[in-house]
């Protein structure tokens, strides 16, 4: 089964589609793709089988998606709480990963022809190191195709992607990349496993559970979340269209609630700014009450914690690419 399917919609989607792009359309869709298992359940067949016709609709939606001109689609493909379920169902998914992968390898042509950028989100080194290889491989043949943007959560929770974008920021300090006062919510932000990708506009989670089960829990502050009864394996266009009709009649709500934080985010760091200046008046002995000379030391104070943060995050893309490059040039 091809990552992407060249299937086309029928009359009622597409005019439907067309209704639903004179709305705000987002531009980036998280799933959740929960219910493979029940499905295999409930069609009596066995639980790689459900995994299995899972990754077959992941495929069929994101032709959706491209048809309905969503640029940028994230999946929880696997939580690092998965290793805890049995070992023959997590061989099983090891092994169903494997194979996608080595596809995603040998569409080449594909990707190219659709622009289709891959990354893969997550703890690489909890993986069998064949598919770390493949994993390695595969982000770094795509990464300078731009026109749309599949992310694969795979071996990632949230937590652990906060503590190691936190530990991202200590090795900043600790190299000299950084000082301490450089530590912002905006500075962690960048070192997120999803650093360059836009926030979810939206998160839709399949089968009924109203839960992000540590999914995005820092990216989706301000996305509509949409749960929705349908098991993956079943999912429709007209599951995705109304999650779309949900997203638009609250956009304006969405809209609001992040400006006013981005206002927020900007306003901390202008207050971080002064007090880095008044510090630097009291070591020049000089009247805290000089608005020239306030203003001076301000924008210097910015120009300088700017060059101090692009070198890190230049350094930090470096070291994670060359982590790539290694870990595609190993012996599995």
């Amino acid at each position: 089964m091809s990552w992407i399917t060249e299937g086309e919609l029928s009359m009622l989607e597409r005019f439907c589609a067309s209704v639903l792009k004179a709305g705000p359309m987002p531009k980036h869709v998280a799933f959740i793709m929960d219910g493979n298992r029940r499905y295999a359940q409930k069609h009596n067949v066995k639980k790689l089988e459900g995994h299995t016709q899972g990754f077959a609709k992941l495929a069929q939606t994101l032709q959706w998606c491209l048809s309905l001109g969503i640029r940028e689609v994230t999946v929880y493909a696997f939580s690092i709480e998965n290793f805890k379920r049995s070992k023959e169902e997590v061989d099983g998914l090891m092994e169903l990963a494997r194979q996608k992968f080595i596809r995603l390898l040998e569409e080449q042509d594909n990707l190219e022809k659709h622009g289709v950028c891959v990354r893969v989100l997550g703890d690489l080194t909890l993986l069998p190191l064949d598919i770390q290889k493949l994993i390695a491989k595969v982000v770094l043949a795509t990464k300078q195709y731009n026109r749309c943007f599949l992310n694969i959560c795979f071996a990632y929770t949230s937590r652990d992607e906060i503590s190691n974008a936190v530990k991202e920021v200590a090795w900043g300090v600790e190299q000299g990349f950084l000082q301490p006062s450089d530590v912002s919510e905006s500075l962690l932000d960048k070192c997120l496993y999803t650093c360059k990708s836009p926030h979810p506009d939206i998160l839709i989670r399949t089968s009924g559970e109203v839960r992000l089960s540590d999914f995005l829990l820092w990216q989706t502050s301000h996305s509509c979340l949409v749960f929705q009864p349908v098991l993956w394996p079943e999912y429709s266009f007209w599951n995705l269209w109304d999650a779309v009709i949900q997203y638009q009649m609250n956009h304006s709500a969405l809209q609001k609630a992040k400006e006013l934080y981005l206002e927020e985010r900007k306003w901390q760091q202008l207050e971080n700014d002064k007090m880095c200046v008044t510090e630097k008046l009291k070591q020049e002995c000089a009247s805290p009450g000089d608005p020239p000379r306030r203003r001076e030391l301000l924008q210097k104070c910015k120009a300088q914690r700017e060059e101090r943060i692009q070198g890190f995050l230049q350094a930090l893309e470096k070291k994670r690419m060359d982590f790539l490059v290694k870990l595609s040039m190993v012996s599995a």
